[in-house]
């Protein structure tokens, strides 16, 4: 799909600014320099994001906003985990990240975009990747629909930017529109899987969605990215979350069904005890902190500070966990134990002051290995946990 001339300058300069390089296009009059800057920026992109796109020579890149957006390789197994059988459609195509993994538990695979340029970069990769499998059909996938044989599963990421590029969270302001599509995407495949933005809201989302069974919320490295919606049969009043952090070297997950929080109550400590936890970024984006603490046995320090304790470790906890070195209040003794530290790690949850706020008052530089969590406990006291971090556990 390039020239020899430019395949041979991104070889020789992909580590390079790219940046640089665009202002250097006069220099090199036989080079395409617009396809070789996105083709450099894409790979290093994908060096960290797709590392093994990234080791697979002659893999052909999209423009930047097609790399922001398609999934990473971790997200993207985790979703092939979840799926397999006949017949798979990926309606939403892109750079085809997802469709790439998914697709290696069907028999037959359809991967449909509605981009010319990205169906041939699709047709390129899929080859170099031996994805033989792979059908790549270029259209609108509404249309395209009618035309496909029975599937077992429907994939689908709907666009989250307008007309006028702006981004859009709301599952009708998306496109394809998967609230209109539902019915007909159902009568098309027995499973339906929805990807969309980690700022949707979740119960809003499951009120608009007529057939969900389960939620995925997904986060790397405790950011959120995405949430998947599955759907398939009859309207569930009592859907299965899963909530999914994954790590560099393991992956903490929490399931729940939708019900249990608000029919669990919180436990809370009257005091902060041995252990300090805070849960990771899919537990905060999915809110299930009362069934957390029932059935892990941890005491919450208040309804809003999300924040939890007990005497006995709790060692899988799906977060970060700490040991207790003291609680702190706002004396002038107390201030003068913490400015002793000369340096820690601050967080604040449900308190009157930012992080940057409480480092000037209490005169201390970011790092080193004590933790600061700056909170308030369930009477309503102001306090400062000092605490030792603790090696997580999957």
């Amino acid at each position: 799909m390039l020239d020899s001339a430019t395949i041979e300058f991104i070889e020789e300069h992909r580590k390079d600014d790219v940046r640089m390089l665009a202002l250097q296009a006069r220099k090199y009059p036989s080079v395409d320099m617009r396809e070789a800057v996105v083709q450099i920026e894409g790979w290093q992109h994908a060096c960290e994001k797709l590392p093994t796109w990234s080791a697979t020579k002659g893999v052909v890149y999209p423009p930047k906003i097609s790399m922001e957006q398609c999934s990473s390789e971790k997200t993207a197994k985790y979703k092939a985990a979840l799926v397999s059988g006949r017949s798979f459609a990926d309606l939403t195509g892109g750079f085809g990240i997802d469709f790439s993994y998914i697709c290696r538990g069907f028999d037959e695979a359809f991967y449909i975009e509605r981009n010319e340029r990205l169906c041939e970069i699709a047709r390129s990769n899929f080859s170099l990747l031996g994805l033989d499998k792979a059908k790549v059909l270029n259209g609108n996938s509404e249309e395209l629909l009618a035309s496909l044989p029975q599937l077992d599963w429907i994939f689908v990421d709907p666009a989250r930017r307008d007309g006028e590029g702006r981004k859009v969270v709301a599952l009708s302001d998306c496109e394809p529109n998967v609230v209109e599509l539902e019915e007909k995407l159902l009568s098309k495949a027995s499973n339906v899987m929805i990807k969309t933005s980690p700022l949707l809201d979740i119960t809003m989302a499951c009120r608009q969605l007529c057939s969900v069974v389960a939620v995925h919320v997904v986060a790397v490295n405790n950011e959120c990215k995405e949430l998947l919606f599955v759907l398939g049969g009859a309207k569930n009043d009592d859907c299965v979350i899963s909530c999914v952090n994954i790590l560099n070297d393991g992956t903490q997950e929490f399931v729940f069904k939708q019900h249990e929080d608000s029919d669990f109550k919180a436990t809370y400590c009257s005091e902060v005890c041995k252990y300090l936890y805070e849960p990771n970024a899919s537990i905060q984006k999915a809110g299930c902190h009362n069934v957390l603490s029932q059935r892990l046995g941890v005491d919450k320090l208040h309804p809003n500070s999300q924040l939890y304790t007990s005497n006995e470790l709790f060692s899988h906890f799906p977060g970060r966990m700490f040991e207790v070195v003291d609680v702190l209040g706002f004396s002038k003794a107390d201030i003068k134990k913490v400015q002793a530290l000369q340096k820690a790690n601050i967080t604040v949850r449900n308190f009157p002051e930012s992080v940057q706020q409480l480092r000037k008052r209490l005169k201390l530089s970011d790092g080193g290995d004590s933790y600061i969590f700056a909170t308030t406990l369930a009477d309503g006291n102001k306090v400062l946990v000092i605490c030792k971090k603790m090696a997580t556990q999957k």
